[in-house]
């Protein structure tokens, strides 16, 4: 089987983390990529979940604003206090 090499470009410290964890785990970094790679070809998909953590951007949160600020002024909330607010929830 020929072979070919490939570089990639990384955080210095985590490559640093990376080559001695595969050392621990008893063997080289070229050896540990090689196993994702066959792993990813063989089941045809990244052999751990990858997700987002949610975040909400700022045009997002100006629109969140925007909204409760007219949910305020729709039930007349505009002008109070949260003090105010939350007494006046609780006596209704």
């Amino acid at each position: 089987m020929a072979q070919s090499t490939f570089s990639v470009r990384m955080d210095e410290t985590i490559k640093n983390q990376f080559d001695a964890l595969c050392k621990e785990f008893g063997m080289n970094t070229s050896t540990a990529i090689n196993i994702f790679a066959h792993t990813v070809v063989r089941e045809r998909r990244i052999p751990f979940e990858i997700s987002v953590s949610p975040t909400t951007t700022l045009d997002e949160g100006r629109v969140a604003f925007q909204n409760l600020r007219q949910s305020a002024q729709d039930s007349n909330l505009q002008d109070m206090t949260l003090d105010e607010i939350n007494i006046k929830k609780h006596t209704h």
